[in-house]
Order: C-alpha cells, then sequence, then structure tokens
C-alpha cells in the first residue's frame, strides 16, 4: 500500500513502522516466517493459559501418543510457545484463561523414520474458540505446522498471552531447503551445530549439509580408518566428531525435521585425508625427481578405490540420508601433470593429455561406488563441465559466478535432464556493510530460460556459510537472520513475497523471536526488541 508506480516502496515508512511495531509492543499476526502460502487472520482474539494449554494427539490420527517426534515437540514448542512461563521470567497474568487445546493429527505413522527428499511437509492450521486443529499428511508437515503456530502466539505488555483465529494452509514451494556449514577450516563444537539446527526449524530449513572435512582437518573419527582423524584432524581428542557426536547430530536433525547430508570432497580438497592414508595422495614432481608435496587424490591407483569403497561403505552405515555428496569441484590438474605415473595411466587408458577425462574417470568411479550403496549423489557443477554422461539421477549443485552466469547454468544442466540445487547466490559467509539480506532475499531461482518441465528439476537452494573467518564465535550472528531470507524465497509463493520493503517489519519481528529464544541473531537496522537480552 506505500508502492509507487515502479513498484518500490517507501524503505523509510517501514523502517518507521517497524520500529513503531517494536518499541509500543503491537503484534501483527501476519509476522509468521517464512511465510504461510495461505494465512487468513482475524482481529478475534483468544487468552491462552500454560496451565491449561494442550498439545494432543487427534483420535484419527495415525500417530498416537509414544510417537518420538511429536512427543519430543509438543514439549520443546511448550517452551516456546511460553517462553516466560517455563523461564520463571515476567508477570504471567494467565489464571483467568480458559483451556486450549492444540489437537495434531497425521496420516502417516512415520514416527520413528527419517525425514527423506520424498517427505511431504504441508499442512492445515485452524485457531479458534478453544483449541486449534493441525493436519498434516506427515509428522514432518506436523513440525512446520507447530513451528507457525507457535510464531502466531503473542503477548502483551502485561504478559498475559494471545493467539488470534486465524486459518493456514501450507506447505513448501521447494522440497530441497539447505543450510551448508564447513566444519574443517574452523572446527564447530557440536552444541554450535545443534543450536544451529535449532535455529534452522524455526526457518523451516530441512537440510543441514555437513561439510565436515576438506584440506585443513579431517574432524571426522571413522572407525574402518580411524587414522584419518588421529593425523588429519587440529586435535585428535578435542578437534573431532566420534560417532557418538554424528548419532546425536543425526537424532537432533530427525526430530526436527531436518535431514543431515554428510559431504566428503574430493579429488580435490583432500590434503587432510594423506595424513592419514599414505599413498592416497598424487605426490608432485619437480622434473623427474618427487617435490615433497602432494596434490589430488591419485586417480590411477586401485587401492584408491578399493579404500573410498571402504570410505563410503561406513559413511552410508552412518548418515541414514538417502543422498550423499561427492564433492568434485576445484580439483588443480599441475601435480597430476607432473607425475609420471599418472600420465602413463592416462595413455594407457586413451585420454591423452585431457585431464578432465581423468577427473571424469575418477568421479564416475565414485559415484558407481555410492550408487552401489544405494544412495543417490551430488556433486558441484564442476563435474557437469567435464562429464555430461553423469548418472541421470545424481543432482548439480550450482555454486559459480553472478545471476547472469548462474541462470544460464541452470537452463544449461536442467535442458540436459538433470536436478539441480541453486546455491550461487547465497554465500552469505561473504558480508558488506547494510542490509545484505535483501539481495538474498530477492534471488529467483526460476528465473532462467527454460520450459516449466525444466524448472520442475530445480529442487530447492542452499544458504553456504564457508568457514575461513568464521568458527563458533561468529557463526550464528553471520548467519541469523541473513539466511532467513533465503528461507522465506525457498519455502514461500513468489508474487506474495516479491516485495522485499513489505518484507522488512516481518523479519525485524522475526528476528527478536530469535533473540528470545537465545538465536544471538544480528540486527537488521535501528531499533530493539523487548526480550533481546533474555537467553543470550
Amino acid at each position: 500500500m506505500f508502492a509507487d508506480s515502479s513498484g518500490r516502496c517507501c524503505f523509510l515508512i517501514f523502517n518507521v513502522l517497524s520500529l513503531i511495531i517494536l518499541q509500543e509492543g503491537l503484534h501483527t499476526v501476519e509476522g509468521v516466517w517464512p511465510l504461510p502460502q495461505s494465512l487468513i487472520s482475524s482481529p478475534e482474539q483468544y487468552r491462552l493459559n500454560p496451565q491449561a494449554f494442550y498439545f494432543r494427539y487427534g483420535r484419527q490420527s495415525a500417530a498416537q501418543p509414544g510417537c518420538s517426534v511429536l512427543d519430543s515437540a509438543f514439549k520443546r514448542y511448550f517452551s516456546l510457545v511460553f517462553p516466560d512461563f517455563t523461564s520463571g521470567y515476567g508477570d504471567l497474568g494467565n489464571s483467568a484463561g480458559k483451556p486450549f487445546n492444540v489437537e495434531i493429527s497425521v496420516d502417516q505413522d512415520d514416527c520413528e523414520g527419517y525425514p527423506n527428499e520424498n517427505s511431504s511437509e504441508r499442512y492445515n492450521l485452524t485457531v479458534s474458540s478453544g483449541n486449534a486443529s493441525l493436519n498434516a499428511e506427515t509428522v514432518w508437515g506436523a513440525l512446520r505446522g507447530l513451528e507457525t503456530f507457535s510464531q502466531l502466539v503473542y503477548q502483551d505488555d502485561f504478559g498475559s498471552y494471545f493467539v488470534n483465529k486465524t486459518e493456514v494452509e501450507d506447505f513448501p514451494r521447494f522440497q530441497f531447503r539447505a543450510i551448508l556449514l564447513d566444519t574443517s577450516r574452523h572446527y564447530l563444537p557440536v552444541r554450535t551445530i545443534l543450536k544451529t539446527l535449532d535455529a534452522m526449524a524455526y526457518s523451516k530449513f530441512n537440510v543441514f549439509h555437513w561439510h565436515i572435512v576438506d584440506d585443513p582437518s579431517f574432524p571426522y573419527q571413522s572407525r574402518t580408518f580411524p587414522d584419518l582423524s588421529s593425523k588429519g584432524a587440529f586435535h585428535p581428542m578435542t578437534h573431532i566428531y566420534t560417532q557418538s557426536d554424528v548419532r546425536r547430530v543425526i537424532s537432533h536433525g530427525r526430530l526436527r525435521g531436518i535431514r543431515i547430508l554428510p559431504e566428503f570432497d574430493s579429488p580435490g580438497h583432500t590434503k587432510s585425508w594423506g595424513n592419514g592414508q599414505p599413498g592416497l595422495l598424487t605426490p608432485c614432481y619437480s622434473g623427474s625427481k618427487p617435490s615433497g608435496t602432494f596434490g589430488p587424490v591419485n586417480p590411477a591407483l586401485p587401492s584408491t578405490y578399493e579404500f573410498m569403497a571402504g570410505l563410503f561403505k561406513e559413511v552410508s552405515s552412518v548418515f541414514p540420508d538417502s543422498y550423499i555428496h561427492l564433492g568434485g569441484d576445484e580439483v588443480n590438474f599441475s601435480c597430476w601433470k607432473s607425475n609420471p605415473d599418472v600420465r602413463a595411466f592416462m595413455l594407457k587408458m586413451g585420454f591423452g593429455a585431457d585431464f578432465t577425462k581423468l577427473e571424469a574417470y575418477y568421479m564416475e568411479n565414485i559415484v558407481n561406488i555410492t550408487s552401489s550403496l544405494n544412495k543417490t549423489s551430488i556433486v558441484w557443477q564442476d563435474v557437469f563441465d567435464y562429464h555430461e554422461k553423469i548418472p541421470k539421477d545424481t543432482v548439480l549443485h550450482i555454486w559459480k559466478g553472478l545471476p547472469a552466469q548462474y541462470y544460464k547454468e541452470l537452463s544449461r544442466i536442467t535442458k540436459a535432464g538433470m536436478r539441480v540445487l541453486l546455491a550461487a547466490p547465497w554465500y552469505i559467509n561473504h558480508i558488506s556493510y547494510g542490509q545484505d539480506w535483501r539481495t538474498y532475499y530477492t534471488v529467483q531461482p526460476l528465473n532462467f530460460n527454460g520450459t516449466e518441465e525444466q524448472k520442475k528439476l530445480v529442487i530447492g537452494g542452499e544458504v553456504c556459510m564457508w568457514g575461513e573467518y568464521v568458527d563458533a564465535t561468529n557463526l550464528t550472528p553471520r548467519l541469523w537472520p541473513r539466511a532467513s531470507a533465503a528461507a522465506e524465497r525457498l519455502w514461500s509463493d513468489e508474487k506474495q513475497t516479491s516485495n522485499v520493503n513489505m518484507a522488512f517489519p516481518r523479519l525485524q519481528d522475526f528476528r527478536c523471536k530469535l533473540l528470545r529464544r537465545g538465536i544471538q541473531a544480528e540486527p537488521l537496522f535501528v531499533g530493539h526488541c523487548k526480550h533481546e537480552y533474555q537467553g543470550i
């Protein structure tokens, strides 16, 4: 309503409006983030009494008490809905409230399973006098509905809790909505990863891409090859992820409807691997003699593939998700070129001097290994550049370039019938002064030249937080709420969320919710939150 003829809105007006909302304690029920597909709210409000508030299973629900996902969620969301009641702060003032039930019904009993690429997250939520009804196809959809309900509840200045009469019909625009954390360049403690998973659930992200190892360190503690971490981690005791740690992350994610997708990137980005696996990396030569340095994984040796088969067999048993990320990016050929044994192998294979064919050969073998373990491979877009005959079920991950380039890549790769993920516009480890979240928010993943069938091959997107300059001290404020801008782009309807200025006050409000939930989200602009110091 503040737009001019060109569609631009008055940024200053919205900043002032958002400050008024925050300072005066006013509530906008539209302040759900990410915005549901359909939300109809009424000024009619209902007072909630924490002592007479219940999450209940519907009588016809396929899931009943004992469902691990929902039982855990009910406890968690009670604390999120009533933070003052559970923390002991504030004037509760709710004793006069009437009983209120939130009845949850799901069509499928998938309580003990894991979310997967086909899991429905659709839900319907109705809030009326004395009760709310949440219906979903799966427990994962029920989790998304519980998150929405928790954001609809608000407090007045006296500490009383209210929710308005509301109707929500909701589902994600894209099925794959991910956050990447890099735990090789800086080790991230498990508690930091778990807190990130919490924040991901608040923004309805559903995939944690764990870039767990890379050149600087190998913190994953392998049962099969224990020397990889004992000799490749920053410290063999304090800077590793034990099998117990990994199980804890997977369990924490599952209870929040988040898939855990591991990445073991090769043949490049493997310097730390060589410390614990002699003979894996390619010896580099200076003239006719070894230089004492090493390059990418050696693709010419049978022992390489025996090792990889053993490692990925273990990884496939540890990580239940059907996807695995194999990397394949930024391979420097100079060491391969210098090595006489590698060159001899290339001549034997008929590759000539084309080292892209050698890399294609390597990746084809690795993809075959993971395929035999019933895993779907994700690789960085580099693999498609030199190996266009990779299996059709492989997912290509676009990470390069400005919009003109990545839109071109989207068109080119989907034209070949390949599924794609878009990460290029959401490398938010890069920072700049000002509100760079606006750039992330205005990305349109399907705004490329292609048919409707091509656009269906874009399965989602990913926010990447690479770790060169990020560790546990600055991860959370650098990630949130900037990542939430991409979350709404990947969840919500494009037409309803096309105006960045209309989104600003809602994101301001959501950032305050994150602070109250103990997530140290950085400010978007001038202002303050009523509860900004609680839990921090």
